[in-house]
């Protein structure tokens, strides 16, 4: 057995992704910190004793996201522009062409061609606001997991929406409408209509078909609804959406 691995060295977090003629095997994550080649190489060797291969079966390892100069040795590097439309290009089956990931330190937007190559793309680095860093932030100071995000949206019972486009003066807003005794599901659903614009004004009148909401974030089905709410138009979502880009990497191996 020859399998390909494909590592996503990310702000907040290192995913791997193990496949054998492309059809995954094994996927997981570990939150970023020092020393992340060995994180990484950690994660490949979790994933062969949980599939049963042995040492040798890796034929190749490739790497993207912002830690990639990181990996000392591997054997393809792919920025995660390019990993990203790979990747669910063709775990969508070839039917992405608008694609819009929140990642842990910012927003892209990527419009892909009939043959799933980069045609066009925006990002939005430059705030971290509308982020998975923004979310974790919100969730600290809501008390709340992130996994209750999407269920407490719906039971808002008005949007509020935020005037801050800033993280640091939207968390200050959030403390303040706690204070004032804000339901902290209206703030939650306030914070999924902020981003849900921030996604609209990033994508324009670009997007062709359907969206395809990826990253982390994703699995916010609160967020999810915002932004359909907001471009009315559908949004899809894969299975495991923050495991994209380290399988797109991976094809860059073939």
């Amino acid at each position: 057995m020859t399998l390909k691995a494909g590592l996503d060295l990310g702000s907040t977090a290192i995913k791997a992704v193990l496949a054998d003629d492309e059809q995954i095997l094994w996927r997981g994550k570990s939150p970023t910190r020092p020393g992340q080649e060995a994180v990484g190489q950690s994660l490949i060797d979790s994933a062969l004793v949980e599939i049963g291969a042995p040492e040798n079966a890796i034929g190749g390892i490739a790497v993207t996201g912002y830690g990639k100069k990181l990996f000392s040795r591997p054997d393809g590097r792919v920025d995660e522009i390019s990993a990203n439309a790979a990747g669910l290009f063709r775990l969508s089956g070839g039917r992405a062409r608008t694609i819009v990931n929140i990642g842990g330190q910012d927003l892209k937007v990527l419009f892909l061609n009939d043959q799933g190559r980069v045609a066009d793309f925006r990002m939005n680095d430059k705030c971290a606001a509308g982020t998975g860093r923004f979310f974790e932030l919100a969730a600290r100071i809501l008390d709340t997991p992130l996994e209750e995000f999407g269920v407490l949206s719906r039971l808002a019972e008005k949007d509020l929406g935020l005037n801050s486009t800033c993280v640091v003066f939207a968390e200050s807003e959030i403390v303040s409408l706690l204070a004032a005794g804000t339901p902290k599901e209206e703030i939650i659903k306030a914070l999924h209509t902020s981003i849900a614009r921030r996604v609209a004004a990033l994508l324009g009148r670009n997007s062709r078909g359907p969206v395809w909401l990826d990253g982390g974030p994703a699995r916010n089905t609160g967020l999810l609804e915002a932004i359909e709410d907001e471009l009315l138009t559908e949004v899809l979502v894969l299975e495991h959406p923050q495991y994209t880009v380290a399988y797109g990497a991976l094809l860059a191996l073939d």
